[in-house]
This record gives structure tokens, sequence and C-alpha cells, in this order.
């Protein structure tokens, strides 16, 4: 890999970890403040160009299932909280449909389920950022 890749090694993206490490186990102590880096990367990812849009409820997704199951938000059925974990388990433990070796093809069936869910969850997902919004604005 050239180019871009040229200046970005393994080593340089595990110094930048290892740097950030004092920062995210203060974050981890301060569930609201885990909220608020969900609620900044959700805004990172509507700058990714083409499937950043679409992808970009995807922190909004994790913390709700957060928030069900820590039974903080009870506000949406179970069925919807099983689809979201289904299409997280896709992503992480799957066997693909198109091998993610393939360049660029081989993500596309992760982001289309990941978006599937995303869309069939649209309505909850709206209503647990209101409901969000109107506890971190107390």
């Amino acid at each position: 890999m050239s180019g871009i890749f040229d200046s970005f090694s393994i080593d340089r993206a595990k110094e930048l970890l290892n740097n950030g490490i004092g920062e995210a186990q203060e974050l981890i102590r301060d569930p609201s403040k885990i909220d608020a880096l969900l609620e900044q990367f959700e805004s990172k990812l509507k700058e990714v160009p083409v499937i950043g849009e679409s992808l970009s409820d995807v922190p909004l997704m994790i913390s709700m299932i957060k928030s069900y199951i820590t039974k903080e938000y009870q506000e949406v059925s179970p069925k919807v909280i099983a689809l979201m974990v289904s299409a997280l388990v896709y992503l992480v433990k799957k066997k693909d449909i198109v091998s993610d070796s393939i360049p660029v093809l081989g993500y596309a069936d992760d982001i289309a389920v990941i978006a599937l869910a995303l869309k069939l969850s649209d309505a909850e997902l709206k209503a647990f950022a209101q409901w969000r919004e109107g506890r971190t604005s107390l």
C-alpha cells in the first residue's frame, strides 16, 4: 500500500491509541461523557462521503442499546433492541455474504445490514434521540 498509507503505520496507530488511554479511562468513568462522545461520533460520521450519512446513527443505536440494557431507557420494543443487536453481531461475528478481504465490495454486506437495521428502527431511534436530548438539557 502506498500513497496515503505511507505515513501511517501500525506503530503510529498504536502510539495514537496509547496516547488516548488516559482520556478514555476518564470517559469510561462517566456515562454522560460517553454519551457526549457518541454524539460527537455521530456528527463526525455524517461528514464521511457516501456512507457517512447512512451510518451516522450507529452511535445513537449503540447508546440506545446501552440505555435499554441498563434499564435507563425502556420506551422501545425488545424486538427492536434484538434487531439492532443482531445487526451488530453480524458485523462482528458474521459469516460474510461477501468476504471483507475483497476491497470495497467486501464491506457492502456489512453496510447493508447495518443500514437496514437503522432504517427499520428509525422511529425508535428518533424517539430515543429526543429523550436523550431532553435529559441532557436538564
